[in-house]
């Protein structure tokens, strides 16, 4: 092995992590393998990248062009949609949810042929709530950009994942994280999965080696062991209920929207106020009441059972 200028000594961090000197699998084809097998979908219909937000990145530099195409989102919305437009020089075309937060599909249909890539989030981030299946597939309907689903919260929510649906839409991609039911945020795994050809693209364009040995390993470890996120799973929407319960006794707290994710968004009297009290006390939740539709709003991720007293607890003093 003398062509790519590696170290010719070996790193080992353990008995299971060998040739660490040597760069990585640029396909992650036992990985991919093993993803195939979870999610029942086949091989060919993912790509990994560093964190769900490089294959976000990757999609826009795909489809559009600098100062000429553009992107649709429907705010309140993940955040990366918009940063990775803007860092590309994409417009960014904005449908809001409803008050209540589902998707004004009308409007989105009309507009959507202005588009390049239309990007849905659900269950979704800041609102956690799942989107109507049925609204998601009147768009794709006759549209011929690409539509991204980002289900990363999927597997905390009743509702069905849209992978099913591959071989009916080529112009669908969903994206998925071994960041939240997985608990491997920090190994910075993301997932997409779409049609063979918009794969080998997506893999064609990819940095030559974006997915490190460690995590790959890692990674290929936590599918072997899928009794173990499952239960991780129970625990947490076993959590998210008491908390839910908990919360609603709260005289600060004026309404908990419904969650289909590991976190909540709730509406207090002062979110700001409470958002700080928290800090001082150690305690960090996400303030999202500069959001639309989300005035005076929280999002507080389901901790453990512990974590989860104690913030209930702390507000509980605060009051």
């Amino acid at each position: 092995m003398l062509d790519a200028n590696e170290n010719p000594f070996e790193t080992h961090l353990n008995e299971h992590l060998q040739e660490l000197n040597r760069y990585p699998d640029p396909h992650f084809e036992a990985l991919r393998e093993a993803i195939a097998h979870y999610r029942s979908v086949l091989p060919e219909q993912i790509f990994l990248g560093n964190g769900s937000d490089e294959a976000i990145d990757l999609l826009i530099r795909m489809c559009c062009i600098p100062g000429k195409d553009r992107i649709l989102i429907t705010p309140p919305t993940y955040g990366m949609y918009q940063v990775s437009a803007d860092i590309h020089g994409i417009e960014t075309i904005k449908i809001p949810l409803k008050p209540d937060f589902s998707l004004e599909t009308k409007a989105i249909i009309e507009k959507r042929d202005e588009a390049s890539i239309i990007f849905l989030c659900s269950p979704n981030n800041p609102t956690a709530n799942l989107l109507e299946q049925g609204d998601i597939l009147r768009i794709m309907d006759g549209y011929h950009g690409i539509v991204v689903v980002d289900e990363a919260y999927m597997d905390f929510s009743p509702g069905d994942s849209l992978l099913p649906f591959l071989g009916k839409y080529p112009n669908l991609v969903i994206l998925q994280t071994l960041s939240k039911a997985f608990g491997l945020a920090g190994i910075r795994l993301g997932m997409a999965f779409g049609s063979p050809e918009i794969i080998r693209i997506l893999m064609a364009i990819k940095p030559p080696y974006n997915i490190n040995s460690i995590t790959q390993w890692r990674a290929l470890q936590a599918f072997k062991e899928p009794e173990i996120i499952q239960q991780n799973i129970k625990t947490i929407l076993q959590n998210r209920s008491k908390l839910i319960e908990d919360l609603s006794s709260l005289p600060m707290v004026k309404k908990i929207h419904s969650s289909a994710a590991n976190f909540l968004l709730v509406q207090f009297d002062d979110a700001l106020s409470y958002y700080k009290k928290l800090a001082a006390q150690g305690i960090i939740v996400r303030y999202r009441g500069d959001q639309l539709h989300c005035e005076n709003c929280l999002r507080i991720t389901v901790g453990t059972a512990i974590e989860n007293q104690k913030l209930t607890d702390t507000l509980r003093i605060l009051s």
